[in-house]
């Protein structure tokens, strides 16, 4: 019996394919972002801030993709187990670092969690959670035999 948990994690390359992308679908989009990519365990592995995104969007990308590493969902999903528990709900802000604004979500490889990425910027949750999307889709595609 495996006494030790392995683990895999996204890599500064995959990071940085998944920043590429984000960038690419924000500017298709029309808006300025902040993208941050973590590992499985929430460490930082890439950051973009693009041009004319506001400063405080920074840190709110990295709680994102945090927050998604953390608890292992979507930070939409999050929301909904939040709001449900009352007690939960007023302790998520006492969390360093947690937060339940959409736009955080998991970046899997065949059903394991290996990193994750937040986005934050002068956009909607909405449009912040579309890139995310695209940039785990190009993620995804590098990772295709």
């Amino acid at each position: 019996m495996n006494k030790l948990i392995g683990s895999r994690n996204i890599t500064r390359v995959l990071a940085r394919v998944a920043v590429d992308a984000a960038v690419r679908k924000s500017t298709e989009m029309g808006v300025c972002v902040s993208i941050a990519v973590v590992d499985s365990a929430g460490h930082l592995v890439c950051f973009e801030r693009m041009d004319s995104a506001p400063f405080q969007t920074a840190k709110i990308a990295v709680d994102k993709a945090y927050s998604v590493a953390g608890n292992g969902m979507a930070t939409h999903e999050f929301w909904e187990v939040v709001r449900q528990e009352e007690a939960l709900l007023h302790g998520v802000a006492t969390i360093e670092g947690a937060t339940i604004i959409g736009g955080g979500l998991p970046v899997l490889h065949d059903g394991e969690l290996i990193g994750a990425v937040g986005i934050s910027g002068k956009s909607s949750m909405k449009q912040d959670r579309e890139i995310a999307e695209g940039a785990i889709e190009a993620v995804a595609a590098s990772l295709a035999p």
